[in-house]
């Protein structure tokens, strides 16, 4: 269970750190461009809002992923070393077959 969790949590860290790089880089090249181009300012910043709204919602999306796959994590450990869900105990149980009338086969 443990090994799962830490994995699920450095897999967010990264996420987050990637995304945040991302937006970083985006906004820095965005502010480059409107000094290099002043008149241009309301396209990039534009496109700029556009790209970042992009990356935030992939972010959400994996960080829901990642959540997902740390509640499996949790519920995948068996306590017999399964590699998926421990089973249960279960009995099959049919219905007795009933004694059919005479003269009926």
């Amino acid at each position: 269970m443990g090994v799962g969790i830490m994995g699920v949590g450095l897999g967010v860290g990264l996420l987050v750190i990637g995304a945040a790089y991302g937006i970083g880089k985006l906004a820095s090249s965005a502010v480059e461009s409107i000094a290099r181009q002043p008149e241009a300012a309301g396209n990039i910043r534009g496109t700029a809002i556009i790209l970042a709204a992009l990356i935030e919602g992939f972010t959400f999306f994996a960080l829901i992923v990642a959540i997902m796959l740390g509640g499996n994590a949790v519920e995948m450990s068996g306590e017999k070393g399964y590699v998926g869900p421990a089973p249960k105990e279960t009995t099959l149980t049919a219905p007795k077959a009933e004694k059919a009338p005479a003269g009926h086969q």
